[in-house]
Formats: structure tokens, sequence, C-alpha cells
């Protein structure tokens, strides 16, 4: 019963590592686009530092993610 639930584990870990990957730079693509992101002359705005940081992190979670998920599959 343990190693099954060590797979499980490892295995929601690379799902949700391959979902973070997927959806964040399509979210971020949109907020690229949102008129909110660039101010008259074309200097990015607050809102779209604040979300490229916030896609960044997720990004690096999710390679995290993916990391430990291979390693507890293959231990």
């Amino acid at each position: 019963m343990p190693d099954t639930v060590g797979t499980a584990g490892a295995v929601l870990l690379l799902v949700g590592a391959a979902f973070s990957v997927v959806v964040w730079p399509a979210f971020l693509r949109r907020v690229a686009r949102d008129e909110r992101a660039r101010d008259a002359a074309g200097r990015p705005t607050r809102f779209l530092t604040v979300h490229v940081s916030l896609v960044a992190i997720a990004i690096v979670i999710a390679l995290a993610q993916g990391v430990v998920g291979i390693w507890w599959l293959l231990a």
C-alpha cells in the first residue's frame, strides 16, 4: 500500500507541474495584451510587472514539483 500512495503522490505532483506549465504562460500572454499592461508611452506598468513576477514564481514551483515528482517515482 505505501508504494501505491507514493506513486499517486508523484503522479499528482507531475500533473500539477504540467498544469502550471500549460496554464500560466497562456495567462501571461493574455495579461501582456491587456490595455493595463503598458502606459501611454509603451512602458510596462505595475500590472504587467506583478503578473510577470507571479508567473515566474509559479513556473519555478512547477519545475520543483516536476523534479520532486520524477525523483519520487524513481525512488
